[in-house]
């Protein structure tokens, strides 16, 4: 599996043929962005707020295209439709608090809900559950308990079971400490460690502090305003 960013500009707000005729000048929310990301990366794209980040994290499975360049998966341009929607089966993205979107009955509910809209049975939704609750570490006494009811970094962990059930090859994940205490986060970080340990899985973590990522990734990709 690889991701490859060539030379990627995109802007919100692509200029007309007559505004490039005036001479106006294209407003980017990212600029000229090239890497690549293989099989077993722990990647870190860090950079200060209004970046690009998350701009950034849309063009990794097609969410968005690039205005300029391209997003390669596995050497399929991105951009194609049928590619994009192969890739989102590979790639599994863990946006900004994504405990908001917890909502049902109880915590293996929850991360059964993944499983089964991907056509899973009960049984097979609820042993990928179980699995990716046991890979965050979230203890099995909880799992029976609404989700309403967790901490902010329980309601987190729970939040990145849902998307480990699907079985993505790559994780993403956007700013998965924000609005967490010192302690919460340095107990996501770690458990998002182990877990790149333990399964050799594709992670790339996004955050707005290279000092909280720098010591756990093996690359950084750094994006900065100008």
């Amino acid at each position: 599996m690889s991701i490859v960013f060539e030379q990627v500009s995109f802007s919100y707000v692509p200029l007309s043929k007559r505004q490039k005729k005036a001479g106006e000048k294209q407003k980017y929310a990212l600029c000229n962005v090239s890497f690549e990301l293989h099989d077993g990366d722990f990647l870190a794209i860090a950079g200060h707020t209004g970046s690009g980040k998350s701009t950034l994290v849309q063009h990794l499975n097609g969410l968005a295209n690039p205005t300029e360049g391209r997003v390669l998966w596995n050497g399929k341009d991105l951009a194609d439709k049928k590619v994009a929607t192969q890739a989102r089966g590979d790639i599994g993205v863990v946006f900004q608090y994504p405990e908001h979107q917890l909502f049902e009955v109880d915590v293996i509910s929850d991360v059964c809900f993944g499983p089964k809209n991907q056509g899973l049975s009960e049984e097979e939704s609820e042993k990928n559950a179980r699995e990716a609750l046991e890979l965050v570490g979230f203890p099995e006494k909880y799992y029976k308990q609404s989700p309403f009811e967790l901490s902010g970094g329980q309601k987190r962990r729970v939040a990145i079971a849902g998307v480990l059930a699907m079985k993505p090859k790559v994780l993403i994940l956007d700013e998965p400490t924000a609005g967490l205490d010192p302690k919460g986060r340095d107990e996501i970080l770690d458990q998002i460690a182990k877990l790149h340990k333990e399964t050799g899985m594709t992670v790339v973590l996004v955050s707005h502090s290279m000092e909280d990522v720098a010591r756990y990734v093996d690359r950084i990709c750094l994006l900065y305003t100008s």
